[in-house]
């Protein structure tokens, strides 16, 4: 691949990658990866450099724009997107969420569209029915161990366990044309 082609940032590390709920039922739990902005902040921060980057909020802080120096050309460029309000802090989850989507312009954590479909069974989860009787966990789950494939950077492997018990409750690996093993861990 030639090397102006390459991207900017690394891949999120397994520690970087958050893990939530989707969607629950009496037969379990669909999960979704994440990252949030701290990550994010991080991120450009290790591989810019702290005054190298920035970020402004339009709309009420509905979009928000990152903008990197690129010293080759001595100007700002800068990406944008739009985001949504959270369910707890409508206004900070909006800045929020458009500042990560910003930075997945930039390729910050691209790689987490390419997840498989994680089904975690009941029999894995805690489910209990809340007061209106809708299934309901308080399980968490963390990334354990991700790998990519080397050009795309794809998931090509993905193990999670449950935080609370320390059990492996999802393992998948993409199988591979050639019938070996692909990727580098993170």
């Amino acid at each position: 691949m030639d090397e102006k082609k390459k991207r900017m940032f690394r891949p999120l590390e397994a520690s970087e990658i958050d893990v939530r709920v989707a969607q629950i039922s009496e037969k379990g739990c669909q999960l979704l990866l994440y990252k949030n902005a701290r990550c994010d902040m991080d991120i450009l921060d290790e591989t810019v450099g702290s005054f190298n980057w920035s970020r402004r909020h339009d709309r009420d802080n509905a979009n928000c724009i990152v903008s990197i120096f690129d010293a080759d050309k001595k100007t700002w460029i800068e990406k944008e997107d739009t985001g949504t309000e959270s369910n707890t802090e409508a206004a900070k989850g909006l800045a929020s969420d458009s500042f990560k989507r910003a930075c997945v312009n930039w390729g910050i954590g691209r790689e987490l569209y390419t997840a498989p479909f994680i089904w975690i069974p009941a029999e894995k989860v805690e489910i209990k029915p809340n007061k209106n009787g809708k299934a309901m966990t308080y399980d968490k789950f963390e990334v354990q161990k991700i790998a990519y494939d080397d050009e795309q950077r794809n998931i090509v492997g993905l193990a999670i366990r449950n935080s609370k018990n320390k059990k492996l409750v999802f393992l998948w690996q993409k199988e591979n044309p050639n019938g070996n093993s692909a990727g580098k861990d993170r």
